[in-house]
């Protein structure tokens, strides 16, 4: 799997979990993790900040897909399922259809 096939499935992931927390099914733990994750990575700041040579990109690269495995395990397989077919359609062109899923909490 090449690099761009990784970012837009972690892109595909994430919008998937921000529709699972939205969901009545969800355990509240795994939406707990899965909030967390949203905005680890929606944020602008990081544990290690980027300007640090290599530590500041590897905590990208390990800390954000560690969460987003762990948030899909603790969440039910057909409630995943049905978020990412949901969350294909939403990136058609590279954006998402409806910018307000940008905005936490939304």
């Amino acid at each position: 799997m090449s690099i761009k096939e990784k970012a837009k499935q972690i892109k595909q992931n994430i919008t998937a979990l921000f529709l699972a927390m939205k969901k009545k099914e969800t355990p509240w733990h795994a939406k707990l993790l899965a909030g967390l994750t949203v905005g680890y990575a929606l944020s602008p700041i990081d544990i290690v900040p980027d300007f640090i040579p290599v530590l500041g990109y590897l905590d990208d690269l390990i800390i954000l897909p560690v969460m987003i495995i762990l948030s899909v395990k603790l969440i039910p397989d057909e409630i995943m399922e049905e978020c990412r077919a949901e969350a294909i359609g939403m990136w058609q062109e590279g954006k998402l259809k409806k910018w307000y899923y940008g905005i936490p909490g939304v």
